[in-house]
C-alpha cells in the first residue's frame, strides 16, 4: 500500500516534470549561429607544395593539421591558370570568361605570334554582385587582407566591392619592401615579414568581429615570386637540400611556404583563443598551379622554383600542374575529420557554398556557374550535379592560347593559336597527361570539342584572331600591356633572397 504522503510526493514530482516539459516547449528557439568563414587564398601555391598533398621536403604542420581535422579535396581546380581570372571567378561566382578577365591584369602579349589574343577586362566591374556583397546582405561583417589584383584604380578596390574592412598590400615579401594601401589601424613593425603583418591584420579583424558572423578573405602575396624569405628559414632549407640532395623546391621558396604555414598556425590559434573554432569554416586553397620558372626566364636573374610532379605543366598552362591546386575545408562538428573527396570541384563553387551556409540568397540577375560544396562537406563520397568544368585562357604565357573541358574522368585541351592542336587525356589512369588519346578516341574528342565550343558561345568567350603581322623570327618577343613596349627581360637583376642580402 502507498501511503498518502508518498502519493502527494509522487504527484508533485509528476507536476514538476510536466511543468519543465511545457516550459521547454514555450521557450524561444535559439537559432544556430551563422558560421564565420575564413578563406585563406594563397598565391601560386601548387598542388604538391604542402605535406598533406605529398611534399616530403617543406614543413607545413599547421596546414597538414587542417587537413587532418577536415576535408581534403584531391581534384580541386583553380578557375584560371593565373591569378586575376581565378580571383574574378571567386568574387563573382562566374566563370571569368563571362566577364572577360581571362589574363592577369594588366598582362602582356606577343605581337608577332600566330594569333592576336583578346584584350582582358582591366577591373572587376562594379555592377558585379560579389560574394562579399551577398554575405553582407545576410548580416556578415566582411574583411579583405592582402593582394587584390582586380583593378588598380581606387574605385575598384575591395572597399567598393562589399568589404567593410580592406587592407590591400602590394610589393615583395621582405621587410620594408611592401606597402599598405588605404586606411588601416596598424603599420608593419620594423623588420616584419609580409605574411606576419597580414596575419596581424587578420587577428585584429577576428577580435573586432568575434561577436557577429564574419567573412574574412586573406590573400597573401606568398608564395609568388620574387623569391624572398627570412634568413633563418632559408638556411634551414639550404642545409636540408644539401643533406637530401633535392634540387626542388628552391630553398627560399620552401622557406616562403613555411612562412605561410606559420601564418595559418597563428590564425588557427586565434580562433581557438576566441573560442570560435567550432563556429568557423576555414577554407585553404590557391589561385592557380605552382610555378616552375618565370615566363621570361633568365638564368642570370631567376631561379627554378618548384615541381608539381607527377602533374604536367605549371602556372599559366591548362595542364594539371597549372590549374589543379590544394583545397582543405575545416569546420569541427560539421565536417568529419580526416576525410578525402575526389570529386572535381572549382574555385567559383565557393560563392554558392558560402551563400548556402549563410542562409542567404544568390543574386537574381547574375549567372552563377558554381555548384555548392555543402554535399561534400556532409558526405565526402557525394557526387555533385554538374556536366563539366571549363577553362578559357586565350593568351600566351607559359603555354599557347587554349581552352579546356573536364567531363568526369576525361579532359580535353584545344589550342587556339591556329594550329588546330587538340589533346585528350583519361585522368584517372594518366594524371601526368603523358598519353594524348585524341587520335585513338576520335568520337569522344569530337564530342568534347563540340561541348567546349558550345560553352564558349554560351559565355561569349573572347577568342584570338589570325595575326597579319605574324613573324616567326620575332614571335618569342614579350611586350608589356602597361608600357606598350618590349619587356626588358635581359636587364632584370636577381632579387635579394633574404633580409640580410
Amino acid at each position: 500500500m502507498i501511503r498518502p504522503t508518498s502519493i502527494t510526493a509522487h504527484r508533485f514530482a509528476i507536476s514538476i516534470a510536466v511543468a519543465c516539459t511545457l516550459a521547454a516547449l514555450v521557450q524561444p528557439r535559439v537559432e544556430a549561429r551563422q558560421p564565420n568563414i575564413l578563406l585563406i587564398f594563397v598565391d601560386d601555391l601548387g598542388w604538391k607544395d604542402v605535406g598533406c598533398y605529398g611534399n616530403d621536403f617543406v614543413e607545413t604542420p599547421h596546414i597538414d593539421q587542417l587537413a587532418a581535422e577536415g576535408l581534403r579535396i584531391t581534384n580541386f581546380y583553380a578557375s584560371g591558370a593565373v591569378c586575376s581570372p581565378t580571383r574574378c571567378a571567386l568574387q563573382s561566382g562566374q566563370n571569368q570568361a563571362r566577364i572577360g578577365i581571362t589574363a592577369h591584369i594588366p598582362g602582356h602579349w606577343r605581337p608577332f605570334e600566330r594569333v592576336i589574343t583578346p584584350q582582358t577586362t582591366m577591373a572587376l566591374p562594379l555592377d558585379t554582385v560579389t560574394i562579399a556583397e551577398s554575405l553582407k546582405a545576410s548580416g556578415y561583417a566582411t574583411g579583405y587582407v592582402g593582394k587584390w589584383h582586380l583593378g588598380n584604380g581606387p574605385e575598384f578596390q575591395p572597399n567598393r566591392q562589399g568589404y567593410d574592412f580592406s587592407a590591400v598590400i602590394g610589393g615583395p615579401h621582405l621587410p620594408g619592401r611592401y606597402r599598405v594601401q588605404g586606411q588601416v589601424p596598424r603599420q608593419p613593425k620594423t623588420g616584419q615579414y609580409r605574411t606576419d603583418f597580414e596575419a596581424d591584420l587578420c587577428v585584429d579583424f577576428m577580435r573586432d568581429h568575434q561577436d557577429e558572423p564574419f567573412f574574412l578573405m586573406l590573400s597573401p602575396f606568398a608564395v609568388h615570386i620574387p623569391l624572398g624569405a627570412m634568413h633563418e628559414k632559408v638556411e634551414k632549407y639550404r642545409d636540408k637540400a644539401m643533406a637530401t640532395g633535392k634540387d626542388l623546391p628552391h630553398p627560399v621558396y620552401a622557406a616562403m611556404i613555411e612562412h605561410t604555414d606559420d601564418m595559418v598556425g597563428r590564425l588557427m590559434a586565434t580562433l581557438d583563443e576566441l573560442k570560435l573554432a567550432e563556429d568557423t569554416l576555414v577554407v585553404f586553397t590557391s589561385d592557380n598551379g605552382g610555378l616552375y620558372k618565370r615566363y621570361d626566364y633568365r638564368e642570370s636573374a631567376d631561379d627554378l622554383v618548384s615541381s608539381q610532379n607527377p602533374l604536367r605543366g605549371e602556372k599559366g598552362s591548362l595542364h594539371e600542374g597549372g590549374i589543379r591546386v590544394p583545397l582543405i575545408l575545416r569546420h569541427p562538428g560539421k565536417i568529419n575529420a580526416g576525410t578525402v573527396s575526389e570529386e572535381p570541384t572549382i574555385t567559383h563553387d565557393f560563392y554558392p557554398t558560402f551563400v548556402e551556409l549563410a542562409e542567404g540568397e544568390l543574386p537574381r540577375n547574375q549567372s552563377i556557374d558554381g555548384v555548392s560544396l555543402v554535399p561534400l562537406m556532409t558526405n565526402s563520397s557525394s557526387k555533385l550535379t554538374r556536366d563539366a568544368l571549363h577553362w578559357h585562357y586565350p593568351h600566351y604565357h607559359h603555354d599557347r592560347p587554349a581552352s579546356a573541358i573536364r567531363e568526369r574522368e576525361w579532359k580535353l585541351i584545344e589550342y587556339l593559336d591556329g594550329t588546330g592542336d587538340v589533346e585528350l587525356y583519361h585522368l584517372p589512369s594518366d594524371i601526368s597527361e603523358s598519353e594524348n588519346l585524341a587520335d585513338e578516341k576520335k568520337g569522344r574528342t569530337a564530342d568534347l570539342k563540340r561541348k567546349l565550343n558550345n560553352w564558349r558561345q554560351t559565355v561569349s568567350a573572347r577568342m584570338p584572331i589570325a595575326n597579319p603581322s605574324y613573324d616567326a623570327d620575332r614571335a618569342p618577343e614579350w611586350w608589356s600591356m602597361k608600357t606598350g613596349k618590349p619587356i626588358p627581360s635581359d636587364q632584370r637583376k636577381r632579387f635579394p633572397p633574404t633580409e640580410k642580402d
